[in-house]
């Protein structure tokens, strides 16, 4: 038991670190890129939300929501708490329906073993469009500038399909670095 609290602590601290120090980075790296409040044309923490919660499941979609709370009420200009609850539930959970929506309807083992490009592909379009239109609606529902367009709907979607595969092959580069230089060394 104390063991399944630590990994599950774990996974939860991992993503929840992981999720903040991306969004900032990604703030920062694609400052220019932003179409409007919370809609970026390339959004990298989408494939870290997505990546996080296919790995460490329930543990990553908490750790993502909690860091994506307090990113929300900390901000410059912080929505009410509601509206950050909101926010912050969005981006935990939409991809972890996403990954529940793809393993139980796609031929996929639990553990993730089979996971193959055309899955890939499949559960980032299923994610997108989950969490931009979750997002959206939420957005539309608070008021909040301009949101809940089509038009949002798109960037953002079009954002997290990009941010997503360019995470993931960022992260899919970095392990075959490493298989390199390991080999190199033995």
């Amino acid at each position: 038991m104390v063991n399944k609290l630590s990994e599950w602590s774990a996974a939860f601290l991992i993503s929840a670190c992981s999720y903040a120090v991306l969004f900032y980075l990604n703030d920062w790296l694609t400052s220019g890129l932003a179409y409007g409040s919370g809609v970026n044309w390339i959004y990298l923490p989408a494939g870290l939300r997505l990546f996080l919660t296919l790995v460490f499941a329930l543990p990553g979609a908490f750790g993502i929501a909690i860091a994506s709370f307090l990113i929300c009420y900390f901000a410059a200009t912080p929505p009410d708490f509601v509206t950050c609850v909101g926010i912050a539930s969005i981006s935990g959970f939409a991809p972890y329906m996403a990954r529940i929506f793809v393993i139980s309807s796609v031929p996929l083992a639990k553990d993730l073993s089979d996971l193959n490009l055309p899955k890939l592909v499949l559960c980032i379009l299923i994610f997108a469009f989950l969490s931009s239109g979750l997002h959206q609606t939420w957005f539309a529902i608070r008021s909040l500038d301009n949101a809940g367009t089509l038009k949002h709907f798109c960037v953002m979607f079009i954002g997290d399909v990009i941010g997503s595969i360019l995470l993931i092959a960022l992260i899919k580069y970095g392990l075959d670095l490493l298989k390199q230089f390991r080999k190199t060394i033995d």
